[in-house]
């Protein structure tokens, strides 16, 4: 038997610790927004956070109140490659920044970290996503923290990665509803984060659920339903709210919308291409909010289910909160609200027991209980059965597993084509020491197009786009793993092939007068396989948006040399700057200044006052 805190590596104590201080601070009355109780001698750092009881406090302008997330306190929250920002809940993100900027809790997080203590983010209900913003604000800051005892994050320019010396926090949460939309899973997995995220829901709770629903169906309902879950209201833990109309309404309606994201995010999972979804989605108004890290489902038994799948979480949010029979409504509506409020008592029972089954193997699930069992199978099934998944619900764990194994076969199939990738470059690498022997840099050379050699690169050139354009065509739609943007051999290959290839890219470009027609290369024609290469070194090295753009110093050479001095003075002051550095930093090379090259021809023709003072004359008259 494998005990939870061996398959998550959290031990039993810390998360009884972070439950009971979670749900304290959800009972709090003193108004402040997280509890902090330090002991001496104690390596852990717990933060509980308080929950809001208000409308407001869920809601914020739309239906579902989602806003983009704010990209200076939370950079790894996107899509690397498609620049797209992550959305989050508007009021969870501003009460969090409330309290960032108004307590203190800045300084005491800097203060355990200093110290070198465990630091675990913790909430029940609104205070879970609360504890969350508080978990990635502080892997962030542990990113790019410097650290005299643990060493500074290397600032080589081939991509780096965290700190892996530092302690990073965890974040639990217990009856928490959701806070972002699929990018927060997709960043996290990139990042490698999502495994210090630990959410806890019990099997009928509709609190986990109800952010799928939108405000405007529920807009009546919600605020009888905090009176029984909010400690401070009369109607705390009272009957008659459960056996309400209100709340049996409340249920129904955020269940018929778990129903339509579960069987929309279904149908993509096994394949479905009827134009009828498409349509259905762009009429049905379906909620953002998507799962991500670990979930461990409690069944109500002393039973713990763990999964990390995001889809077959969503899945499950769904399928093991239904009713067999009409005859159940009211029972299960009663539990829906009920057990929100037993986290702690939970915990104890689920910890003591230690019946924990983990759903890795999404494939191997049986789709019913009517199979000769192996001891793993049968312990499944039982586990499945007490969350009550129908054969219906298994086939959807069954398609979400299925996609993550033909994510990584297509992950194997993407690697085989770095060998390809790497004789092409080699490729492209000897025709540059060709051309560089003549006194002829190769982007010259390349748009002039007098010899065999230069066909040749051409080639090189075109296989090159052909399978890259393949590797960014599978991210856009999300078929590759969520890690694979943070591989560093990718990040590394890709910035190889943008650095040789794209000025050849340019001098096509240029040569052909695409310009005269399209526009700038770089405003209307830069292809996305050297956007994205480019966005993943900068993510990595953790720079601003074009610090890396040395392989587009040709693009702006040839916007610049058609327009007048005057016009263009302080572009030309910039690329000269650039220029200079990339050359000492060996990103660009001596076939720049060469004197035939089109920016050394351009260059002498501008106004000698300029030339004189230039930062680049003694590369250019050397």
């Amino acid at each position: 038997m494998v005990r939870l805190a061996e398959g998550i590596e959290v031990k039993d104590e810390l998360i009884k610790k972070a439950c009971n201080l979670a749900t304290e601070a959800h009972n709090l009355s003193s108004g402040k927004p997280y509890i902090y109780k330090k002991k001496s001698g104690s390596m852990e750092a717990v933060f509980g956070f308080a929950g809001t009881w208000s409308p407001d406090g869920w809601y914020i302008s739309t239906s579902f109140g989602e806003t983009k997330i704010n990209r200076t306190l939370y950079p790894s929250l996107r899509n690397v490659g498609t620049d797209e920002v992550a959305m989050v809940n508007k009021a969870f993100y501003s009460r969090f920044e409330d309290i960032l900027n108004k307590s203190s809790l800045k300084n005491e997080v800097e203060k355990a970290m200093s110290d070198g203590k465990q630091i675990v983010f913790a909430g029940h209900s609104s205070g879970g996503p609360i504890a969350i913003l508080a978990a990635l604000w502080c892997l962030e800051y542990c990113r790019t923290r410097p650290n005299e005892n643990l060493g500074t994050r290397p600032n080589d320019n081939l991509g780096t990665r965290p700190n892996d010396n530092l302690v990073y926090p965890y974040c639990m949460t217990f009856g928490s509803p959701l806070v972002g939309d699929r990018i927060w899973s997709h960043a996290l997995k990139r990042e490698n984060w999502a495994r210090y995220f630990m959410h806890f829901v019990m099997k009928y709770d509709v609190v986990p659920r109800m952010m799928l629903a939108p405000l405007s169906s529920i807009p009546e309902l919600v605020q009888a339903i905090f009176a029984f879950i909010n400690p401070k209201s009369q109607y705390y833990q009272h009957e008659a709210v459960v056996r309400s109309s209100e709340a049996s309404h409340f249920f129904m309606t955020v269940m018929r919308s778990a129903s339509s994201v579960a069987s929309y995010v279904a149908c993509n999972l096994q394949g479905c291409t009827n134009l009828l979804l498409e349509t259905v989605s762009n009429i049905v108004q379906l909620s953002p909010y998507r799962p991500f890290g670990t979930y461990i489902f409690c069944t109500g038994n002393g039973k713990l289910v763990v999964i990390e799948n995001p889809d077959a979480v969503l899945q499950l949010l769904f399928y093991s909160s239904q009713m067999s029979s009409e005859a159940e409504a009211a029972a299960v509506v009663a539990r829906s609200l009920n057990e929100h409020l037993l986290y702690r008592n939970e915990m104890q029972e689920s910890l003591e027991m230690q019946d924990v089954v983990y759903l890795n193997n999404l494939t191997d699930i049986p789709l019913s209980s009517n199979v000769i069992p192996s001891d793993e199978v049968a312990a499944m099934n039982l586990a499945l059965d007490d969350l009550g998944l129908s054969t219906r619900a298994r086939l959807c764990l069954r398609a979400a597993g299925e996609w993550e194994k033909q994510k990584k076969k297509n992950e194997e199939k993407i690697d085989l084509n770095k060998k390809s990738i790497k004789e092409g470059l080699s490729k492209i690498q000897e025709y540059q020491t060709k051309c560089d022997i003549h006194k002829v840099g190769y982007y010259d050379a390349f748009k002039l197009q007098e010899n065999i050699d230069d066909f040749n690169a051409n080639v090189k050139r075109l296989e090159l786009a052909g399978i890259w354009d393949e590797i960014i065509e599978m991210l856009k739609r999300y078929e590759l793993p969520d890690s694979f943007e943070g591989r560093k051999e990718w990040i590394q290959l890709g910035t190889q092939f943008r650095r040789q290839v794209e000025p050849l890219d340019i001098a096509n470009y240029y040569r052909h007068l695409k310009n005269e027609d399209t526009g700038p290369y770089m405003i209307r024609a830069r292809p996305k396989r050297y956007r994205f290469t480019q966005r993943w070194l900068e993510h990595a090295d953790r720079v601003q948006t074009d610090a890396r753009s040395e392989s587009c110093f040709w693009a702006e050479v040839e916007e610049l040399r058609n327009k007048p001095f005057t016009e263009v003075q302080n572009r030309v002051l910039i690329l000269e700057t650039n220029a200079l550095r990339w050359f000492q930093s060996g990103l660009l090379g001596n076939d720049v200044f060469f004197p035939e090259s089109t920016f050394t021809k351009w260059w002498k023709t501008l106004p000698d006052q300029h030339r004189r003072a230039s930062l680049i004359s003694r590369q250019i008259n050397s």
